[in-house]
């Protein structure tokens, strides 16, 4: 791409977003199944899911089954489980699950460390095809989503018609958090996943997305492209939209910012790319593992810091010239880090926080220094669905985003919670992906 095509795609792109509105390692197993079959182990031992075959999987006609990964208490392993197909309500879309993304948010669920209804069915990063729409759905919802379109989902769905909807602040999207966040249901209240046979009902953690079909509102759902694959673009829907939520709208980096990044994990790399994509000039990252800060440096770093045998404060504060960096990101959950990001900014610079952690723990701020020095500290939990997630794909379709670069693993879906294990142990660098079909 020439470099003044490839500037004006960033000043378009970074333009309409702003003016548009210790985990115990026994806690999560290699799957162990529900039924008679062997459990998967690290020499990749194949394991049979479920007693339908597979030829009993289909949506239109007849009796059809579907098998999801299904949390049930801490401290148990996922189990995987038949379902009925779930069926979509109006303005919703029924999804043949290609690929889920193994998310932080998913471990903290598991680990009982944020609290969720169960049993559930976790995953929130979707790609798949379209294969039912909802009854009464509005026709502009099916043109622009038809019947066998290839979409990504993000992990916010929005109602679009709530108080902050209706501002452009999907966000905030208040149906999301009364409803999905706090009772594992879509909007009415009700869940789209009952068990085969007992018709129990299991909750969704977001879309509920590693299964093999998945309902989502329409309004988290855009069309992806041939050019770009299924697996690597399902973390589009969290890791990519999570860092685009915090640069474009909380900090609203600029050309030429000095942006520090605090855990570059999966989110955390997903910024350092943003960061670059909107024309930092200087890009730090900081982790504790070599590993991940090597990668960072493909991902657009600039500098690195290993906060293992560094002081990550001074260390940012040597490389800006005493000054500071304009936004740093913490992308932990943790109250060190969430000081170290409040210490590392510049006078009228802003700290913004996007890695959640246990619930109900506290970060602690030096009330003076953040009022004599104008000191911005904020929250950002994701991107705004209608209108940053097609810009999103049109970053990844560019290659100014590189999802290549930024998945690390693809796994099979029966290897999910090996997946999530390796997650908490460290192990996964980047971010994993279950391909499920």
């Amino acid at each position: 791409m020439g470099f003044n095509r490839y500037n004006k795609l960033l000043r378009t792109l970074i333009n309409t977003s702003r003016s548009t509105t210790t985990f115990s390692s026994s806690s999560v197993y290699c799957n162990q199944w529900r039924r008679s079959v062997t459990s998967c182990s690290d020499d990749n031992k194949t394991a049979s899911f479920s007693t339908i075959p597979s030829s009993s999987y289909h949506v239109h006609g007849g009796t059809s089954y579907m098998r999801g990964a299904v949390f049930w208490e801490p401290n148990k392993p996922l189990t995987f489980e038949d379902f009925e197909i779930p069926r979509p309500k109006v303005n919703e879309v029924l999804i043949k699950t290609k690929a889920c993304g193994v998310c932080h948010s998913d471990l903290h669920v598991i680990k009982g460390e944020l609290p969720f209804p169960s049993p559930c069915v976790v995953g929130h990063e979707i790609t798949g095809e379209v294969v039912e729409h909802g009854p009464l759905t509005d026709t502009k919802v099916i043109e622009r989503l038809p019947l066998g379109a290839r979409v990504v989902g993000a992990f916010i769905m929005p109602c679009g018609n709530c108080f902050f909807c209706t501002k452009g602040q999907d966000d905030l999207c208040e149906a999301f958090f009364a409803y999905n966040r706090a009772k594992g249901t879509l909007y009415d209240g009700e869940t789209r996943l009952f068990l085969r046979g007992s018709g129990k009902p299991v909750y969704m953690y977001s879309m509920g997305g590693m299964a093999e079909y998945a309902v989502v509102p329409a309004n988290g759902l855009a069309i992806l492209p041939h050019s770009l694959p299924y697996s690597e673009s399902a973390i589009i829907g969290c890791a990519v939209f999570t860092a685009y939520g915090a640069m474009a709208h909380a900090a609203q980096v600029r050309p030429g910012d000095a942006v520090a990044v605090i855990g570059v994990g999966g989110v955390g790399s997903s910024c350092l790319q943003i960061a670059r994509a909107f024309g930092a000039s200087e890009i730090i990252a900081v982790d504790i593992q070599d590993e991940k800060l090597e990668k960072a440096k493909m991902l657009g770093a600039t500098h690195v810091v290993n906060a293992r045998s560094e002081d990550a404060v001074a260390k940012i504060k040597e490389i800006t010239g005493g000054m500071g960096v304009d936004t740093c990101i913490e992308a932990l959950g943790n109250p060190k880090t969430f000081m170290q990001c409040v210490q590392s900014v510049r006078d009228g610079g802003k700290a913004v926080m996007i890695g959640l952690t246990l619930s109900g723990a506290k970060g602690e701020i030096d009330i003076n220094h953040l009022v004599r020095r104008q000191i911005k500290v904020m929250g950002s939990y994701g991107g705004r669905a209608r209108h940053d997630l097609p810009k999103l794909v049109k970053l990844a379709e560019s290659g100014i985003f590189n999802l290549e670069a930024a998945v690390s693993r693809k796994c099979k879906f029966e290897e999910a919670g090996k997946a999530y294990e390796d997650l908490n142990h460290g192990s996964i660098v980047g971010r994993a992906v279950v391909e499920i079909m």
